[in-house]
């Protein structure tokens, strides 16, 4: 409103100085509506100026140089933090602030704009995408690593290897006790633990075993992946379910702690009871034996090449996809080697 003053006084001013140099005889009613008038005009410069403004701020932010939020799926913390890291020190004036939040929040917070990049394992629907195309935005969706979901046990359970079909049903509710799972077994009922109700996690398993009621009443929900963990390690009877990205970098202190507090369970295919059991490790990732992946991706509703839209570009680049590869899962955009080890 100062500048807007300002503005309407200079214009008021400049009227009579002119008519004053040029001795040109106004109307009364002129002068008099000439106050009413400069407002408008005012008005109309200060909307300008403040558009100029915003165009100036969109100039000032460059795919290496700005400062934005990002809101990522708590389930890839380890990872994006590592991404985060390295691209900001790599681009000294980009500044980049993850926030962690359930996979239903972000999805929210970004279908009301109040971020432009996620990271996350759901795919938009179809709704939501032309929700956005309405109001004329693309959102873009680069496939950027491939994650696993890991069940991780209590260090004094010798069950670490469960069939596919046995993991199915107690989802399903039909074995709640792991006697139910090896008749030898001295643990009593199952106890599974998962981060949150809004999380992608649980999300997974339930589109997969087609649950569309309440899950059984021997799942909890915690809050984050790392209380799962320690949850898991201090209860014989729990099984926790976790992003493999909390686990499988194993230069990483915070990862190898988790390792050593809990068991990491090895499960059979879907459809093939041969005997062998797969552990989410990057091999069985990237040859898709381990039964529980999925992909994540970052998706942009940037209307510009900003800082986001760079990131982006450098994540699913060969840097970034070191970084997913050093993580232990497996890149999307890179090509990996495998490695077969015999031992006699």
């Amino acid at each position: 409103m100062i500048i807007a003053t300002f503005i309407q006084n200079f214009i008021i001013i400049a009227c009579r100085k002119l008519f004053a140099v040029t001795r040109i005889k106004v109307d009364r009613s002129f002068i008099k509506n000439l106050n009413s008038v400069s407002r408008y005009l005012a008005l109309g410069l200060l909307v300008f100026f403040i558009s100029c403004k915003g165009k100036t701020t969109e100039l000032n932010e460059t795919p290496t140089r700005g400062n934005i939020e990002i809101a990522a799926d708590e389930s890839f913390k380890p990872l994006i933090d590592t991404e985060v890291f390295t691209f900001t020190n790599l681009y000294v004036n980009a500044k980049i602030k993850p926030e962690y939040k359930p996979e239903y929040d972000i999805i929210n917070d970004f279908m009301n704009d109040s971020v432009k990049v996620i990271v996350t394992s759901k795919r938009l629907t179809e709704d939501q995408i032309q929700y956005l195309r309405d109001t004329l935005i693309i959102a873009r969706t680069t496939t950027f690593a491939w994650d696993a979901l890991a069940l991780v046990t209590n260090k004094e359970n010798n069950d670490t290897l469960i069939s596919y079909n046995d993991i199915r049903d107690i989802f399903l509710g039909s074995k709640v006790q792991w006697k139910d799972l090896d008749p030898k077994s001295k643990l009593g009922d199952i106890s599974v633990i998962f981060d949150n109700t809004k999380s992608g996690n649980i999300r997974y398993f339930k589109e997969l075993f087609e649950i569309t009621d309440n899950l059984p009443v021997n799942f909890y929900a915690v809050k984050s992946n790392s209380e799962v963990i320690d949850f898991v390690s201090r209860n014989r009877d729990a099984m926790g379910i976790v992003s493999v990205n909390w686990i499988s970098d194993r230069d990483d202190s915070l990862s190898r702690s988790f390792i050593n507090k809990v068991n990491i369970v090895a499960v059979s295919q879907q459809f093939i009871n041969d005997g062998t059991y797969y552990r989410p490790d990057q091999g069985f990732i990237y040859t898709k034996t381990y039964p529980f992946i999925r992909e994540i991706y970052l998706i942009s509703r940037e209307t510009f090449k900003g800082l986001g839209s760079g990131f982006i570009q450098w994540a699913t680049g060969e840097q970034g996809q070191r970084i997913v590869l050093k993580s232990g899962l497996v890149p999307a955009t890179m090509p990996i080697r495998l490695v077969q080890i015999k031992t006699e």
